[in-house]
């Protein structure tokens, strides 16, 4: 039997509910939960001394619930003569002191100010199914009678879902009329409604707003207390209407979560805060196994030690889907730790977290939620310098702590959060006076792309000659510092536009001029031009240059390093024999076709080499015509060895980058894929 109605509108209609209590008969219809999940919240608010009116009573049995508790001054009342009769009957003889009148609530006939509470549970999502004109005056009529029937101090107190426009209402009315307006989240109700399957698992909020005198010139008080007892006192109704739809959108979230899986569907993010903070403290994605069965789908979280946040496992859907199948469970919520908070242990933050991560489960999950991670803690991070850029925003440098104990500082922009911009490794050395003291090892490269880049590098050095190398795209200066100490007859030109970017690589990556290592600050478009024109030459080009605004689906390069008359410029600087290396990270396949094909019609060979677990495709360009897949095979293994052999001389490295396979090779705008190709490490090695 249909017993919901089949318009908004019906809400407001008493024939409708009159039809409505007749086909439900004696059941009680609790809309937002019933008495054991509001009861918190009703006795923080409402005492038995109070003098309570019900309004929309319907055929709830919370006022029984309350007057069994000790509540005796209850009167409701409801526009259905029908169930004020049915509620007559039904409790009549045990609670005689109960009144059930029928009545409209917004005509109601008591005295002004004869009651302390009205009490109003869903009968305000009723009565304003939407704004328009008619409901809005229909609404001012309700609120009219419920301040006039309400002494000064008394109470409203609303159980609602509170729609946007019901919200917006009640801010307008209420602050205008000067009282006090709280909002509180009935978090009970909500579960309620999920594990029982009866609901949508919508956010149930309980609306409390106390009547004072309005007074001129006083701002009336607005607050939330959606975590727990903590309230939290904002600004403004705008601010009000912010917390709320992000709650609203977050348990639609765990609603979903609850009744399904979101495998073959990607991963569901959302961020957790503290009361009273702006900034997130914890991020967490949540994915699925396929095939689980619904019925016995085991979940765990598992928790990111900071600084390892940006690792592949962690960083990226890809990762999150390995450690996934490598934890064994069917569904794992990946929790992320924020900079610029404080943790104080894994304990700590289990208990933090519990609550939160068990709205993520799946229904008939167990109670108890297993925390996974990484060693025995969460790891350290600690902030360096604090700065800002005009060209890339806010930034940090930070040190944090890898497996085994080791340091490692990294360049973060803020608008960017899940990239590490630079890294480096630190070795603690003895100072003079016996104290430790922190240095940059010159021997570690952060990235895989690096390690293509140096041998990309060593592809075009001449044997015992000197090499111009020009380096587009500084950040902490990692790469060039790492080929200035392997190549000594290396001389690099390095192009940043950003002047920050030159002071960060001084000041805390250890990055020194001398008279083989030059930076430029300049725009890197403008000084490949330039150098052309000028006929300045290179025995090798790399551009390691990343986009401002990752949104557009190519991360590195910005697009307009891919022109034609840019890529034309490069080739003329590097002429046949020279090399072009270029880091390209691409999402969308489109995107990275139309690079490929820009590179392929500019130069005679292009040789592309995509690193496992990574975004990032490392492209080898040339000016000359390289004839087979042996001819690029032997070039890039007489690299490596090169690389290998200058680094254990320059004591850079242990252990040797070994060719393994060729990933994508294409030769004068041929392409194959039955072969691959990539140079890997050891475990101890810093090429990683």
């Amino acid at each position: 039997m249909n017993l919901l109605p089949r318009t908004h509108e019906d809400f407001s209609q008493k024939d409708f509910w009159n039809s409505f209590f007749k086909k439900r008969g004696a059941k009680a219809f609790e809309w937002y939960g019933e008495y054991p999940e509001l009861c918190g919240l009703l006795h923080k608010y409402i005492k038995p001394r109070d003098v309570i009116l019900i309004i929309g009573c319907g055929n709830s049995s919370l006022s029984a619930d309350l007057y069994d508790v000790g509540y005796r001054q209850i009167t409701n009342i409801d526009i259905s003569h029908v169930v004020i009769k049915q509620m007559q009957d039904l409790h009549g003889k045990e609670r005689p002191d109960m009144i059930y009148r029928q009545m409209d609530a917004l005509n109601m006939t008591f005295d002004d100010g004869q009651f302390s509470v009205v009490f109003d549970k869903g009968t305000l999502d009723a009565l304003m199914p939407d704004s328009t004109i008619e409901t809005r005056s229909r609404i001012d009529k309700l609120f009219s009678e419920i301040d006039r029937v309400l002494r000064v101090g008394g109470r409203y107190v609303c159980v609602s879902l509170l729609q946007d426009h019901i919200l917006l209402k009640l801010l307008e009315y209420f602050q205008e009329a000067g009282w006090m307006f709280r909002v509180c989240r009935c978090s009970e109700a909500e579960r309620k409604s999920v594990e029982s399957g009866d609901g949508p698992g919508l956010s149930v909020f309980v609306v409390v707003c106390t009547k004072f005198k309005k007074l001129p010139n006083v701002t009336p008080v607005l607050e939330l207390c959606l975590a727990g007892d903590q309230i939290q006192r904002v600004g403004s109704p705008s601010e009000v209407m912010a917390a709320v739809k992000s709650l609203q959108d977050s348990a639609m979230v765990c609603s979903r979560l609850s009744r399904g899986s979101v495998a073959g569907q990607g991963e569901i993010s959302l961020d957790l805060h503290r009361p009273n903070e702006a900034t997130p403290r914890y991020t967490v994605h949540v994915l699925d196994q396929p095939y689980a069965r619904e019925s016995s789908r085991r979940f765990a979280a598992f928790i990111v030690p900071q600084g390892r946040e940006t690792e592949w496992l962690f960083a990226t859907p890809e990762g999150r889907t390995a450690l996934m199948k490598s934890a064994g469970y069917d569904r794992l919520a990946v929790v992320a730790l924020h900079r610029d908070q404080e943790y104080k242990g894994l304990d700590s933050v289990r208990e933090e977290l519990e609550g939160s991560i068990l709205h993520l489960a799946p229904t008939g999950c167990q109670t108890q939620v297993p925390f996974l991670s990484v060693g025995s803690d969460v790891g350290r991070r600690e902030v360096c310098y604090r700065g800002f850029s005009e060209m890339s925003g806010e930034f940090v440098v930070e040190e944090v702590e890898g497996d085994g104990g080791q340091l490692f500082r990294r360049l973060i922009f803020l608008n960017n959060q899940g990239v590490v911009q630079s890294e480096a490794r630190l070795k603690i050395l003895k100072s003079r006076k016996g104290k430790p003291k922190k240095v940059i090892d010159v021997g570690y490269l952060a990235s895989e792309y690096l390690t293509y880049m140096t041998v990309g590098v060593a592809l075009a050095v001449p044997d015992n000659a000197e090499c111009r190398v020009a380096v587009v795209g500084l950040g902490g200066g990692g790469l060039c510092s790492f080929i200035q100490h392997c190549f000594q007859k290396v001389r690099i030109t390095a192009v940043d536009i950003d002047p920050v970017m030159l002071e960060i690589a001084t000041e805390y990556f250890d990055l020194v001029q001398d008279e083989r290592l030059a930076v430029y600050i300049r725009d890197g478009v403008q000084y490949v031009h330039q150098a052309a024109e000028k006929g300045t030459s290179f025995h090798v080009v790399l551009f390691d240059v990343d986009s401002k605004n990752p949104s557009l689906g190519m991360s590195c390069p910005p697009q307009h390093f891919l022109e034609p008359s840019l890529l034309q410029a490069v080739k003329t600087c590097i002429g046949d024999e020279g090399f072009f290396i270029l880091n390209l990270v691409c999402r969308v396949e489109d995107l990275k076709n139309d690079a490929i094909n820009a590179l392929k019609s500019t130069f005679e060979s292009v040789s592309s080499f995509k690193l496992e677990q990574e975004v990032s495709e490392i492209m080898f360009c040339s000016g000359q015509k390289m004839v087979g897949e042996e001819a690029w095979r032997t070039s890039i293994e007489e690299a490596a060895n090169k690389v290998n052999t200058l680094a254990k001389k320059r004591k850079l490295q242990t252990g040797n980058l070994v060719v393994k396979r060729i990933y994508s090779y294409k030769v004068s705008g041929a392409m194959s894929t039955e072969k691959s190709l990539v140079i890997s490490s050891s475990k101890d090695m810093p090429f990683c």
